[in-house]
């Protein structure tokens, strides 16, 4: 097709690398502070065993985080290299948004300027996680999808498609904007977009891409589901009462103007009102479904680069002054700028804070009851995580303090290894909260100790419980102790 729509402005390519840049520096200068997420020291263990699939997930972040740990070493600062390279990529496509919507120079380096100071670029950006890589591919299927509707020329359903097929290496997620999205062009068009035979061609290579890890989930009875629902079956109402809030939040109070400036522009261009409704339908989407609020921060941020132009004409004092409290107040609650021990402050925010610190503290509480078991018992005896945070957590800190390999149920755990029904002897459980139920699985239970973090995470104050044994063979046993969420 012919591209009947303006050309965009020149790319302010200096400005804006160098914004991205300094992200990159500041997510450097910051990764080795407080330790591993519970979901790194997960990611960290299914690099090891690497395939094509997971039950809680496919195998593009796992794969990544064994690369930048294999490449940059086995510390917090070495495992989110790669992970800091997407956060920074990130922001260079948003500025790129930005100019196929016409920006200037000045509003596409303002367009990097917000996502480099939003809260959840940030915060996605300083981990390692399915939403770091999930962010960039969401932005540049966004990118691909905007150049397709300005240019009407149906090839960039090719590179659509190729981004979608690798998001859903790493998360299925990538279906909800890209419905959204198709939603959004029934109703309000450009129609002519999908009387193409290129975007069956995109449907085809993304499916092409995609076709080992969804081959992997129909072997194995679509684990990823049962994962999904007991999330939403859990936390589905928590989430929808707190989706509009954490809306506003996490991307950042001061940066609404922004976004909302943005979402009027686009509903004035024909081309682009696409665009701007597909927003408001995921959010309906993820209400219904009962999914986390940041499933639909990505399409915020496209908001956000539309109306940086406009609040770039702006008061430049007005404007400062707004990025200079989103960055602190960014910075506050998703990077580990505060001491370890002040955490708590922002932890009812920002859970995740709390989760990269009392790994080590865990591990060596374990070691110390460990201790405990005779010498000539310890052959035979086990320890068992209630979690993959603590199981990954063990497995990371356990051999350089003399332990064994620590088995869980939960999730993939549960399928990488169990232990061998000779291990007859003590079991040494790890429980968030002591339960009878989950304790009749073994014999002769008793607390030995308990978990004291400086912080108020998840892991602060849980129980170290010894048991006598396993009340059935373990093989007998081990898919009673299975645990999907």
């Amino acid at each position: 097709m012919t591209d009947t729509r303006p050309s965009v402005p020149a790319f302010a390519a200096v400005p804006v690398v160098s914004v991205a840049a300094l992200v990159g520096v500041v997510l450097t200068v910051l990764s080795g502070r407080y330790g591993y997420h519970r979901d790194e020291l997960y990611f960290l263990v299914a690099g090891e065993k690497l395939a094509c699939g997971y039950v809680d997930q496919p195998p593009l972040t796992p794969l990544l985080a064994r690369v930048s740990s294999s490449v940059f070493g086995n510390t917090p600062m070495g495992l989110r290299v790669v992970s800091t390279i997407a956060c920074a990529v990130t922001v260079v496509v948003v500025a790129l948004i930005a100019r196929e919507f016409g920006s200037d120079r000045r509003g596409q380096v303002l367009a990097a300027v917000c996502a480099a100071v939003s809260g959840f670029v940030l915060g996605v950006g300083h981990l390692v996680s399915t939403a770091t890589y999930d962010l960039l591919a969401w932005m540049l299927i966004c990118l691909f999808a905007v150049k397709l509707l300005r240019t009407l020329d149906g090839r960039w359903w090719l590179a659509l498609g190729l981004t979608a097929g690798i998001a859903l290496e790493n998360k299925y997620l990538v279906v909800l904007p890209v419905g959204a999205l198709l939603i959004a062009l029934l109703i309000v068009g450009p129609r002519s977009v999908l009387r193409s035979w290129w975007l069956l061609a995109g449907i085809a290579v993304a499916g092409l891409v995609a076709l080992p890890n969804v081959l992997w989930q129909f072997q194995h009875d679509w684990p990823q589901l049962t994962v999904a629902g007991g999330i939403s079956e859990d936390d589905g109402t928590e989430n929808r009462i707190m989706f509009i809030p954490l809306q506003l939040l996490q991307l950042s109070p001061f940066l609404i103007p922004v976004w909302v400036v943005g979402f009027r522009r686009l509903w004035r261009i024909p081309w682009a009102r696409s665009v701007a409704l597909a927003y408001p339908l995921l959010c309906l989407v993820v209400l219904a479904v009962g999914g986390k609020s940041y499933y639909a921060l990505p399409l915020l941020l496209v908001l956000v680069a539309a109306g940086a132009e406009r609040v770039a004409s702006w008061s430049r004092g007005v404007v400062a002054v707004g990025l200079a409290l989103t960055a602190v107040t960014s910075a506050v609650f998703t990077l580990p700028v505060l001491p370890a021990s002040a955490v708590d402050f922002v932890i009812p925010v920002n859970k995740e804070q709390g989760e990269q610190i009392g790994w080590p503290s865990l591990a060596a509480a374990v070691a110390a009851q460990w201790d405990q078991i005779p010498a000539d018992q310890r052959s035979t005896a086990t320890i068992f995580a209630g979690n993959y945070g603590e199981a990954g957590a063990l497995r990371r800190y356990g051999p350089g303090l003399g332990l064994p390999t620590a088995y869980s149920g939960h999730m993939s755990f549960a399928d990488w290894e169990r232990p061998a029904d000779a291990q007859t002897g003590s079991v040494l459980l790890v429980e968030l909260e002591r339960s009878p139920a989950y304790e009749a699985h073994f014999r002769d239970c008793s607390e030995v100790g308990r978990i004291d973090n400086i912080v108020s995470n998840d892991e602060d104050g849980a129980a170290l419980v010894r048991c006598a044994g396993p009340a059935e063979p373990w093989s007998t046993l081990w898919p009673k102790l299975r645990r999907y969420y």
